[in-house]
């Protein structure tokens, strides 16, 4: 991989205060209780890995910090800003807060380079040429700028994660969440996604990582979240956490997993 430039930083970036706040956030699915009173802040820069048990609420949880999942009560506040509930500023808080899915999502029928200057040029009013260059420089950047001209279809699971990653970044967001990024992937291919993610952090990125993947936790996060039962049970860092959980609910999660 090339040298990586630095994490783009937006101007209109006020100095100081945490980027992402929620407050009492709750959320419910009918009878289901997935979120419960959460409270979280992050800061500039910070990266923050949730994991805990499947049905805990980590994906909810980071899919209401763009409205993907619109919450019931509580308040979420990005940049100072507090979440809008529709339209152009809606599109504009999206297009501040990078996502990338556990499915790539990306559009089959356009090459990967129309995948990432798509947002740009339709959202942030760029030119094409403009729009292009910096694609290829993301590209190039997670180590697929030669898979450029080519479709979705055509590209690994791992080298479409990585499409999927620049495209995110390519609207220069100010957070980046990823939900479950690698768990669709084959073992061999979750590594070089984790590299990505890892020089990612390492330049500043403020990033949510919803994840099963422990070694990431360990490496790259400054913030350990461990959620479940729609809550946040433990919040502390990673050494922390992994060497000396305080609740038995997260001692009994690792106790599950570390020994496998």
């Amino acid at each position: 991989m090339t040298d990586i430039d630095k994490a783009p930083v937006d101007e209109d970036t006020p100095g100081g205060g945490p980027l992402v706040v929620l407050e009492k956030v709750n959320k419910h699915f009918g009878e289901l209780h997935v979120l419960r009173d959460i409270n979280l802040t992050i800061q500039r820069g910070e990266v923050v890995v949730v994991i805990g048990p499947s049905g805990g609420g980590k994906s909810t949880l980071c899919r209401s910090i763009n409205r993907l999942e619109p919450i019931d009560d509580g308040t979420i506040l990005v940049d100072g800003k507090k979440l809008p509930e529709e339209g152009k500023e809606l599109a504009r808080l999206r297009s501040d807060v990078g996502m990338v899915f556990q499915s790539f999502n990306l559009f089959a029928h356009k090459t990967i380079l129309q995948n990432v200057t798509l947002g740009p040029i339709k959202v942030r009013k760029v030119g094409k040429q403009e729009a292009e260059k910096h694609a290829m420089e993301l590209l190039d950047r997670v180590g697929i700028a030669n898979q450029a001209e080519k479709y979705p279809a055509q590209l690994s699971g791992g080298q479409q994660q990585r499409a999927a990653i620049a495209r995110a970044l390519a609207m220069k967001p100010k957070v980046m969440l990823f939900d479950e990024p690698t768990s669709a992937l084959d073992p061999e291919m979750v590594k070089e996604v984790l590299d990505v993610m890892t020089s990612l952090a390492q330049e500043g990125m403020t990033m949510i990582v919803v994840t099963h993947e422990m070694g990431f936790a360990r490496r790259a996060a400054q913030k350990v979240v461990f959620m479940a039962d729609g809550q946040i049970v433990e919040e502390s860092t990673p050494d922390e956490f992994f060497t000396n959980a305080r609740t038995d609910r997260a001692k009994d999660f690792l106790s599950k997993i570390l020994t496998h």
